[in-house]
């Protein structure tokens, strides 16, 4: 059978197209940008955006199974086309697919829910992998990292296993109608979060904490606008349950372990170096 995997670039997408590979899978990846991308050899790249569904016929004909994410573009706004998306994906025959970041009440996800589609919604909290984005530039200049609420919990997950669950329900299935919630194997603060990258990368890293209003003011001179900093705070300062309770799915699911935070570090310490 043919897998469809979209936003085959991406964080996620790209590791799911090189599990489904090595274990032996035809995949078809969906790319905005096709002549850039860099998959593994076999790969049927094809050019689709999410948000035009005309554009998406094509990537669909012959997949049996797909793997949709439910935005669009570098906004990463959701998608409001999620019935017409639905319906060329019924009508080219795919019987199973999940969705990243699924939302119960998101236009993807109604439609869906409303079809005859054997469906599986992803729900990870705080990637790992968000540490290369908000933390690299500044260890590698100054060796420390400056953020508040020190003591905030995260059961982060890693990106493998994110794929790693994607794909064992594409290929396998079992899980119709289900919401997987997908955290690591501990809730990590993020003072110890410091430590043990600086663990990895053999180096000291500095850990500043700063004030709501020192943070505030930070992000303003960084660039960031008042809606990113006022999320930023609300998140940071209220994690909710949900973003710091362990759960087993991803062992559930794909019968290992899920990866830890130190593993993570160590596979990524070459990024933090100067």
């Amino acid at each position: 059978m043919t897998i469809l995997v979209t936003g085959a670039t991406g964080t996620v997408g790209r590791q799911l197209v090189e599990q489904l590979v090595r274990s032996g899978q035809q995949v078809r990846a969906l790319t905005r940008n096709p002549g850039s991308a860099r998959l593994p050899e076999g790969v049927e790249v094809v050019g689709g955006d999410m948000a035009d569904p005309g554009s998406l016929e094509q990537a669909f004909e012959g997949v049996t199974a797909a793997h949709l994410i439910n935005f669009a573009g570098d906004d990463y706004q959701p998608l409001k086309n999620g019935e017409q998306i639905v319906e060329v994906a019924a009508a080219a025959g795919v019987r199973r697919i999940t969705v990243l970041g699924g939302r119960a009440d998101g236009p993807l996800e109604q439609a869906l829910a409303g079809s005859d589609l054997e469906w599986t919604l992803l729900q990870p909290v705080e990637f790992m992998s968000n540490t290369l984005k908000w933390w690299a530039e500044s260890i590698k200049a100054e060796g420390a990292i400056r953020e508040p609420f020190g003591g905030r919990l995260s059961a982060l997950v890693h990106e493998a296993d994110i794929a790693a669950v994607a794909a064992t329900v594409l290929t396998e299935g079992g899980h119709h109608g289900e919401t997987l919630t997908l955290t690591g194997p501990e809730a990590i603060a993020t003072r110890d979060k410091v430590r043990m990258l600086a663990e990895a990368v053999g180096r000291e890293i500095r850990f500043e904490e700063l004030t709501e209003d020192q943070a505030k003011a930070k992000w303003r001179a960084d660039g960031m606008g008042e809606e990113t900093i006022g999320f930023l705070i609300q998140a940071l300062g209220n994690t909710p349950d949900i973003g710091k309770t362990v759960v087993s799915t991803v062992e559930d699911v794909t019968g290992r372990p899920a990866r830890s935070f130190s593993q993570w570090a160590a596979e990524h310490a070459a990024a933090f170096t100067a």
